[in-house]
């Protein structure tokens, strides 16, 4: 341990997360934030587990601001944490700036993700208690793997989805809106975020 030092204001790397629902703009969110952080669309990578849906928005614009060449990494199923651990060294060894994970709902809730391991461990074991055991340290190299990354990391999360019943301002009719609740990751994910 080498003692206490003056703190000082350090460049940091970005840890976002982005919830919503289907359709809500969390890619097209995180592609607008990436492209602030860096000024430059070369230096922005996704991580698509969305069938494609990361590259619906290059050449596109979005609220006025044209959207550049990205580069994309396609990651299909099995969700394992090691693919997605894997492909944030990737963007690192590529010299991107920002790695957008669009989506890290799959490692949790994705065929071959941590709770499709966790019930395969249960159902061989008969135990799903003890299935964690194995699940929880992968889960744990996958956060480590975001904390730690060089570069700035977004990463996008389903929410559960809900509907609610408002009043139109305009018309007075009633509308039913999808809102979103909390994140389809495990619990306390979006402590990890900054």
């Amino acid at each position: 341990m080498a003692g206490f030092r003056k703190a000082e204001r350090r460049k940091a790397k970005l840890r976002l997360g982005i919830t919503g629902p289907a359709g809500s703009g969390k890619t097209a969110s995180s592609l607008l934030i990436a492209y602030g952080l860096t000024n430059d669309w070369s230096k922005i990578g996704i991580v698509d587990t969305e069938n494609g849906s990361g590259e619906l928005y290059v050449n596109s614009t979005i609220g006025g601001t044209k959207i550049g060449e990205y580069n994309v990494l396609t990651l299909e199923a099995p969700y394992l944490p090691d693919k997605y651990i894997q492909a944030i060294k990737m963007a690192e060894e590529a010299g991107l700036e920002v790695v957008i994970i669009d989506s890290l709902t799959h490692a949790w809730a994705g065929e071959g993700g941590l709770l499709d391991l966790q019930g395969k461990i249960a159902q061989k074991t008969g135990n799903s208690w003890t299935a964690w055991r194995d699940v929880t340290p992968k889960h744990n190299a996958l956060v480590e793997a975001m904390l730690t990354s060089k570069i700035h990391l977004i990463a996008t999360m389903r929410s559960k989805m809900d509907h609610v019943q408002e009043k139109d301002e305009k018309t007075g009719r009633t509308i039913i809106r999808k809102v979103g609740m909390a994140p389809i990751q495990r619990e306390g994910m979006d402590y990890e975020m900054t």
